[in-house]
Parts: structure tokens; sequence; C-alpha cells
């Protein structure tokens, strides 16, 4: 029997590629969210996906924590969104390149941008890594972070244990633990 989550990845991936598909040949998107400092100044934040050309921007890039259903404390963006890691990249760079960052959009940090925590996320884990593809991706405890655009929105845990892009996904703890167990 399929599983519901497999059943939707079925459903909603094919559609996302259309969508992809038909919005031609475009640089890349930007997104700008709203996140607290430490301080709990707010701020303007920049996040930036697909884009060869590395992005620039001031203020932060926010990294917070959110309890999932079955998963417990989980990381996510400044936006709610899941973050989730790609067991190909060992832990060490980025390797979700060309098609697969249509699905798997990496946290971009923007030139001139601070990455800061919130929640129970770890300051001392965060760093970020050069992107192949150009700019620099967060990391978490060495693992480059990605958004998953089948997830609709705060939340949703749609990526978690997929085998898509050449491997798995799953969600990070704070603890910088990588969770394989599904919900």
């Amino acid at each position: 029997m399929i599983g519901v989550r497999k059943l939707v990845a079925m459903l909603v991936l094919p559609a996302v590629l259309i969508t992809i598909a038909g919005c031609g040949g475009g640089g890349g998107s930007s997104a700008s969210t709203s996140a607290t400092t430490a301080t709990g100044a707010s701020s303007s934040s920049a996040a930036t996906t697909g884009s060869s050309a590395p992005a620039t921007g001031t203020g932060t890039a926010q990294i917070s924590t959110r309890t999932l259903s079955g998963l417990g404390t989980v990381l996510v963006d400044g936006q709610g969104r899941t973050l989730y890691v790609f067991v190909p990249d060992a832990h060490r760079r980025v390797t979700c390149l060309g098609a697969c960052v249509q699905l798997w959009p990496p946290v971009k940090l923007a030139q001139g941008q601070k990455a800061a925590v919130s929640g129970q996320a770890k300051r001392a884990l965060l760093g970020s890594d050069p992107d192949p593809e150009g700019g620099r991706v967060l990391t978490y405890a060495g693992w480059p972070l990605y958004t998953y655009v089948a997830d609709s929105g705060p939340g949703s845990d749609n990526g978690q244990g997929l085998d898509t892009n050449g491997g798995l996904w799953y969600v990070i703890s704070p603890t910088g633990a990588v969770i394989s167990k599904t919900p």
C-alpha cells in the first residue's frame, strides 16, 4: 500500500515540475521576510532561491524552531517553513544542483546579510558554505539547509523521508541531529 506522503509527493511533484517548466528561463526568484534578531529588533531579510548570481541584501536570515507532530522540534526558516538536509551533502557541502534546486531551494545567505537564530536553534551551529551555483547557503551543524516546494506552508513536512534527486531528505533538530523517522 502506498503511504499518504508518497501519494501526495507523486501527485504534487508532477504539477510542480510542469509549473516550473512553464516559467521558463528566469534567473531565479527572491522573497523578502521579516526576522527578529536575538535582541528583539525587527529587521528585513532577503532569501533568494535558484539564482546563479550572488544576492545582495542587509538584515538577517532567520533560523528558528517548530514542533512537528511525530518528528519533535525541528528547524524552520523565518517564514516558519520546515528546513531539510540532503543526505548526499554528507554533512559537508552543497550537492543539490541544477533541477534539484527547483524542488529543494537552498536557504541562501545574501551578500552582506547576517544569520540569526531564535527558539531552540543554536548560534554556534549556524554557518554558511559556498553554493556551486553562486552565493552562499546557510548551514546548520555543517549541513546545508533547504526548503521543499511541495510543503504547503508553515508546519508542513511533506519532504520528510523522501528519496528524490539522488538521495534522502530529512528534517534536522536544534541539536544538529538529522531526524530520519517519518511521522
